[in-house]
């Protein structure tokens, strides 16, 4: 008679941690701050993309202001109220990266010279409320884009900004589609 076959377990890694070889490396490397022997990423194309994304975000901060202010005819106010809401995330994301900047040992960069060149997204005054929606949601897809890539970039090297990555990610394709919906109102 056959023996009915049983799945084999896959052999167990067991985990072991030498927390004395960590201790003392922690204590080596004081002025590193968070970032260890084992970050795996390119720290400092880390922080240029970082710094790019934080010029790209107060950009998007400061086009949505000028479109909250200028919002004008008979559909603006519900339309200004979503530009308004969007302002104070894109200023939340821009704090986060900054902190992350900062967390990795390098300087945020708000610099106003030279911040449309580091940012992906452009300033665009637009004059009507077509217009500015338009061009938010131009930005919002160039965001997204710019925020995969970083993310793919980062993959398993740096978890902790990809994560953020992700979240703000997250709240772009919101934004997005905020603005697709606005488009298919008006």
């Amino acid at each position: 008679m056959e023996q009915a076959l049983k799945p084999q377990a896959p052999s167990a890694q067991k985990f072991s941690i030498d927390v004395e070889a960590i201790r003392a490396r922690a204590r080596e490397h004081l002025d590193d701050g968070a970032v260890t022997e084992d970050y795996g990423a390119d720290r400092e194309a880390v922080l240029k993309m970082l710094n790019e994304a934080l010029a790209t975000e107060l950009v998007c901060v400061l086009r949505y202001k000028r479109h909250y202010f200028m919002a004008r005819g008979i559909h603006a106010d519900p339309v200004a109220a979503e530009f308004a809401e969007h302002a104070a995330q894109e200023q939340q994301h821009a704090d986060q990266i900054a902190q992350r900047i900062v967390q990795l040992g390098g300087a945020p960069d708000f610099s106003p010279a030279g911040m449309l060149d580091r940012s992906h997204s452009q300033y665009v005054e637009a004059d009507t409320l077509e217009s500015m929606i338009k061009e938010n949601l131009v930005a919002e897809r160039i965001a997204i884009d710019s925020y995969r890539a970083m993310i793919r970039y980062l993959a398993d090297k740096d978890p902790t900004t990809r994560r953020m990555l992700e979240e703000i990610l997250a709240v772009e394709e919101e934004h997005a589609d905020d603005m697709s919906d606005l488009l298919q109102r008006g």
